[in-house]
């Protein structure tokens, strides 16, 4: 199945943490950033972009029904959603920079700060799948029923960090895990179609994310998330007759 969704963030604080080396005149720090607000970037007006499917927040799902009798799966569940710190909003900086003690609030100035996972948070979960079907038409061509779908797996972020006034965007990085438990209503169609409306509550814990480029420093953070997904696809009967 392939997909779209929205999200809504927690706040969350976000640790940043380098010894020192191969860094510039910043020096060491480790310092957290408090009470940090974000929200997604949908970017659906770029749905139409057909040569490049994978700019909006989008989601692939990839499963196997192993127990048709109990109605039980499994399925690969990829959620590329995107996590942007909002500008210009207040937070409070604490910890220590090149020696010194900062305890500060501050608005943030994205020439100076800015965080975002945004190509994307990219959160990974092996899921269980539980199948309850409320209604089946009399030719079978029409289902409608529910999904429920508890998991668990990892987030593979690309961050995009402006630290100290330098920006850089990193390459995808396994930086922690995640889980989440998923409720879909679930229509097929004539056996083979299928559309799915699912609301989806997760939590994820970025224990280490790439800051100024790799060995350059590491970000940490941990938010719970509420998202909205629409998929549709194609299922088939792979056993022998």
């Amino acid at each position: 199945m392939w997909g779209y969704n929205r999200e809504v963030y927690t706040t969350s604080t976000i640790r940043f943490q380098n010894n020192g080396s191969g860094i510039n005149e910043n020096g060491a720090y480790d310092f957290k950033v408090m009470n940090v607000k974000a929200q997604d970037r949908p970017d659906f007006d770029q749905i139409t972009d057909i040569m490049n499917p994978t700019i909006p927040q989008y989601n692939i799902r990839l499963g196997m029904w192993f127990n048709n009798k109990n109605d039980e799966g499994i399925e690969i569940n990829y959620d590329h959603a995107k996590y942007v710190v909002t500008d210009y909003q207040t937070v409070t900086f604490r910890g220590t920079i090149n020696g010194q003690y900062v305890n500060k609030d501050s608005l943030i100035d994205p020439n100076y700060f800015h965080f975002e996972h945004s190509d994307g948070a990219n959160f990974w979960m092996v899921n269980y799948m539980k199948r309850i079907n409320i209604y089946t038409s009399k030719n079978k061509n029409f289902k409608l029923g529910y999904v429920i779908k508890p998991g668990f797996g990892i987030v593979i972020p690309r961050t995009d960090v402006t630290l100290f006034g330098k920006e850089l965007n990193n390459n995808w990085k396994i930086s922690g895990i995640c889980a989440g438990m998923e409720m879909a209503t679930r229509c097929e169609l004539y056996k083979h179609f299928v559309l799915e409306f699912s609301g989806k509550a997760g939590w994820a814990n970025y224990m280490n994310a790439f800051v100024l480029g790799r060995g350059l420093g590491k970000a940490s953070h941990k938010f719970g998330f509420l998202e909205g997904v629409f998929c549709f696809g194609y299922q088939f009967n792979m056993s022998k007759r």
